[in-house]
């Protein structure tokens, strides 16, 4: 009768271990343990209480492991720092290669800092946070500056084709006038 003494130690250190880690491990352990000092004040069988702690732990801890993280993974809830990352914004002071400067992202001012220099003004995305940094990227104004002379040159297009027309009813009439 002396094991219940041992089963009540060995709950308390696993309580104390399952207090001081973040993750539900030896909580089954503890519960399995409780069982094991019940079955010890009936019987001395120290493998019987040995064979219990084992497989009831065990057991607790691989069916009620995927009920966790589903549990876990619900709770899941983006801080507003995660989303920043991916808006763009603009660049108020400078920011020179691996140099502090400013951008401001969503309404706020942030310290960021970038591969490459970026101009005032310019255009820029929010790639990811490090520590109060944020570390930004300069949008490629080519995409807009392509799509402005995509848009232009068909104006012109339709202009010049304008004035070619006149011009060509000009000379088949010119033509039509010389042969009579």
């Amino acid at each position: 009768m002396i094991y219940w003494a041992m089963w009540l130690v060995v709950v308390v250190l696993l309580a104390i271990i399952e207090a001081s880690t973040v993750n539900l491990v030896s909580i089954w352990f503890v519960i399995s343990g409780l069982v094991a000092l019940i079955v010890s004040l009936f019987t001395d069988l120290f493998y019987l209480q040995f064979g219990i702690f084992v497989v009831l732990g065990t057991l607790l801890l691989i069916l009620t492991k995927p009920m966790i993280k589903k549990i876990n993974a619900n709770k899941e809830t983006k801080l507003n720092l995660e989303r920043i990352i991916g808006m763009e914004g603009i660049v108020t002071s400078e920011i020179n290669k691996n140099v502090i400067g400013e951008v401001k992202v969503d309404g706020k001012l942030w310290s960021a800092i970038s591969n490459t220099k970026i101009p005032v003004n310019a255009i820029i995305k929010a790639k990811e946070i490090d520590g109060v940094k944020l570390v930004v990227e300069k949008v490629k104004e080519e995409n807009a500056n392509t799509e402005k002379k995509k848009t232009t040159s068909t104006k012109k297009k339709t202009t010049s084709s304008k004035k070619k027309s006149p011009a060509k009813k000009n000379n088949s009439k010119k033509v039509v006038k010389k042969e009579s």
